[in-house]
């Protein structure tokens, strides 16, 4: 058999057997590859030629495929609607795939408002065909659609190349290439109809353009996702260099705490007694913060890191990359105010709003966050004690909210109570002080916690240098079934 003759009897000779078996292939293995990467990409592209594939086999009336349909043959008297469900979806692949709604969102939503008349038209124009089964309700309407479409299509060639992405011109040489045989295809089979020829061979110009065109976006594909795996390992490498960072700035920091610590217990071994007594109390205060600071501080940092690291599996790049500048800046406040008894109590909130929001992570952001401060206040000028509400913060979070269904908020107030304190409310509308003391009886194995004991001390030893001295109580919220508040009065004067 001639090429000739393998090209003009498209229908006769297995060409558009060839043509679907294609088309077959290129929607199994995308629909698959959907199910292992989850991206709607390839769930667009399997449908795209799935219903290229029901679009022509109203014309496989003998072999195999004819056998293998004849008891569903019905169906294929919706060729039609099949070739309007495969421009359609084509179009949803088109703007996925150049992620129009990132680059150009205007003109994705236009887009977007034309696919759905044009469906809404698509849908009403079968139910008509279905209740009357008129035939030329079909083909005078499938005119209309193909008018439509070469508009919109025809618009949005623009928005197209203004794409700065290369893997645009898989898309728009593979379509330019689909339209110029589907129009040739048209003009030759006009041609052969009006010479009372047989029409076949026009078809086998539409299947080449088919196959070219499917070619060429299944590369296009291929460039697309190997454009993600390099992002996403430029992504990792950025952050092992940023971790390897933030772990020389601990080390070179605890190097020095370390010298510090040598240099205070030399002074102090020269020192009068009182005074020796009165500077290793304040040590062993201070050196209780560190403790804490040791304990707390690796476990808060790993369990971060493992939620960072959950977004960079999930190939969520841009939240992995928020929370990793979060976490930097928190890990650079924790670092640089462990040198350091006291801060501003602006530098204090600060710290605190990035301590909440990396622990929510671990939340999945559940919990609502709010601060609010006097506006008289002087938050810059009035010091604190670094690191006082952490652990307040923490047993609200843990203890509190972490436990409770439904809305979870945490709310941090400061005001001025007099003129010779400050007053620092930190209230959640956890589950209560009692039922989470039952919970953490409950528990097989409970570990002792010592943060809120040495707040207290820290508390003591800072009101030293005042006239007046701290207050701390805890209240359940008033009228409120659930709910702690922590009262913190600070002295000023």
């Amino acid at each position: 058999m001639s090429s000739y003759n393998f090209f003009n009897y498209p229908f006769q000779n297995g060409f558009l057997e060839f043509t679907i078996g294609i088309m077959f292939v290129l929607s199994l293995f995308h629909f698959l590859l959907y199910f292992q990467h989850r991206d709607k990409l390839y769930l667009f592209y399997s449908g795209y030629t799935f219903f290229i594939i029901l679009s022509q086999l109203q014309f496989a009336k003998q072999g195999f495929l004819f056998q293998l349909l004849e008891p569903i043959w019905s169906i294929t008297y919706y060729g039609e609607t099949f070739t309007e469900t495969y421009y359609i979806i084509y179009t949803f692949l088109a703007f996925k795939f150049l992620d129009l709604q990132k680059h150009l969102p205007e003109w994705h939503n236009w887009g977007m408002k034309a696919v759905k008349v044009i469906i809404i038209y698509c849908s009403l124009k079968l139910i008509v065909y279905t209740i009357t089964r008129n035939e030329q309700i079909m083909n005078q309407g499938y005119l209309i659609f193909t008018v439509m479409m070469s508009i919109l299509a025809i618009v949005l060639y623009y928005p197209f190349f203004k794409v700065k992405s290369k893997i645009k011109y898989y898309l728009i040489i593979g379509s330019l290439f689909l339209f110029l045989m589907s129009v040739t295809s048209l003009i030759i089979y006009n041609s052969l109809k009006v010479n009372n020829q047989d029409t076949e061979f026009s078809f086998s110009i539409l299947y080449i353009g088919f196959i070219i065109e499917n070619i060429l976006f299944a590369l296009g594909l291929g460039h697309k996702q190997k454009l993600i795996l390099e992002e996403r390992d430029q992504s990792q490498a950025e952050l092992i260099v940023q971790l390897q960072e933030n772990e020389s700035l601990r080390k070179s920091v605890h190097e020095q705490m370390k010298k510090d610590i040598e240099i205070l217990n030399r002074q102090a071994e020269i020192e009068k007694l009182r005074i020796i007594q009165l500077e290793n109390d304040k040590d062993i205060a201070e050196l209780k913060v560190s403790s804490l600071r040791s304990q707390m501080n690796p476990h808060f940092i790993f369990n971060s890191l493992n939620s960072i690291k959950h977004y960079i599996i999930e190939n969520d790049t841009q939240h992995a990359v928020y929370y990793l500048n979060k976490f930097s800046k928190l890990i650079r406040k924790i670092l640089a105010s462990s040198m350091e008894k006291e801060s501003s109590l602006e530098e204090e909130l600060e710290t605190m709003n990035l301590y909440v929001n990396i622990e929510n992570i671990r939340l999945n952001n559940a919990i609502q966050f709010i601060t609010e401060t006097d506006e008289n206040l002087n938050l810059e000028s009035i010091k604190i004690p670094t690191f006082i509400l952490q652990p307040f913060l923490e047993n609200a979070i843990w203890h509190g909210l972490s436990l409770k269904e439904g809305d979870k908020v945490l709310k941090l107030s400061v005001e001025n109570s007099n003129c010779s304190h400050i007053q620092i409310n930190i209230i959640d509308n956890g589950v209560g002080i009692e039922r989470s003391k039952k919970i953490k009886n409950d528990k097989k194995y409970t570990k002792h916690s010592v943060g809120i004991n040495l707040c207290e001390e820290r508390l003591m030893h800072f009101s030293r240098n005042f006239k007046n001295d701290y207050k701390l109580s805890f209240s359940n919220l008033p009228g409120e079934a659930y709910g702690t508040n922590v009262t913190i009065l600070l002295p000023v004067v």
